[in-house]
């Protein structure tokens, strides 16, 4: 059936449970007709965007995926989802004359400039430098890990990296426990496999497992969450306080390494979902823990973004622009 529209963008943020759609008319223009399409409904990236693209009925001329994995080279591949592209052949299967593939958080931190005070919440330190460099976290499916370095002239670089896959930072006796549970089953432990929404559930099926309590009730992330605040589960608060401190060092380790005085931001979907609490949460505490640099960090401001649009579709529209 012939389109109704064939100009615009295609922007999409796709991670491991959800692929965010959306349309742009033009550079600069309002991002519109925003649609959330679970990714388990959909065989394929191409798929879950005709979809999209149908019930719409236009078709873009150019994209921008941003997308939860590393992007390195055509062949595309997810890291906690089994759908896998060539970008080339995507381009060529929707007729676009520029597709423009990055990582999720890549596109999260080119929007961090971008985004509005409504859209934030600060948990503690003080005021960003300008122009410092500035960390980009959160977890979700996975746990991303992103940053801005400046130009020098005004201008933003985005850090394309993995840092969700470092080694976990274990500092308790019952982090050493879990973190022993998952090297046993994985070969290695990473930063991940405690902060992120399936961490946030494996951390709690360890602990009670080490306790001699049943797990069978915990089925997701949100089930932990729930039994923890609003039952007050032993194991399920632990697991999610450990998710908390481990989210913290990760934050502060990515804060020293890139000297992140222009402030760390939160994203993803699983920390903003737990609203005040996080703020008096181990968090803080673990992330400014390092011994003689504790200072240093103590200043370094932290938000959480509430934005209730993607921000990674504005950093996938920004990342066409620059191309433009």
């Amino acid at each position: 059936m012939p389109s109704t529209l064939n100009t615009g963008r295609l922007l999409a943020d796709v991670g491991g449970t959800n692929a965010r759609m959306a349309w742009q008319d033009r550079p600069g223009a309002p991002i519109e007709h925003i649609e959330v399409l679970p990714v388990a409904e959909h065989a394929n990236l191409r798929e879950a965007i005709g979809v999209y693209l149908n019930r719409l009925d236009r078709r873009p001329t150019e994209a921008a995926i941003a997308i939860a994995n590393p992007v390195t080279g055509d062949r595309v591949s997810m890291t906690n989802h089994d759908w896998s592209f060539s970008q080339a052949a995507l381009r060529e299967a929707l007729g676009l004359s520029h597709l423009r593939v990055l990582n999720d958080f890549t596109a999260l931190a080119l929007a961090v400039p971008h985004l509005a005070s409504d859209d934030l919440r600060q948990i503690g330190g003080g005021a960003a430098v300008t122009g410092a460099a500035i960390g980009v976290v959160g977890a979700g499916t996975g746990l991303g890990v992103s940053g801005l370095l400046s130009d020098g002239s005004g201008a933003w670089r985005p850090i394309a990296g993995e840092g969700g896959h470092v080694t976990l930072p274990a500092e308790t006796a019952r982090e050493r426990l879990v973190m022993d549970a998952l090297t046993r089953r994985y070969g290695h432990a990473s930063a991940e496999r405690v902060a992120s929404g399936p961490g946030l559930l494996e951390t709690c099926a360890i602990l009670c497992e080490a306790d001699g309590v049943a797990a069978d009730a915990f089925v997701n992330a949100a089930s932990v969450s729930h039994a923890a605040l609003q039952d007050g589960h032993p194991q399920a608060m632990e697991a999610l306080r450990m998710f908390c401190a481990v989210l913290g060092s990760v934050a502060g380790n990515l804060a020293l390494t890139l000297g992140s005085q222009g402030g760390v931001y939160i994203g993803g979907g699983v920390v903003p979902r737990l609203g005040a609490w996080f703020d008096d949460s181990p968090f803080r505490e673990r992330f400014e823990a390092k011994g003689r640099f504790s200072g240093y960090l103590s200043s370094i401001p932290v938000w959480v973004i509430t934005a209730r649009q993607s921000p990674a579709l504005l950093g996938a529209a920004l990342a066409l622009d620059a191309h433009a």
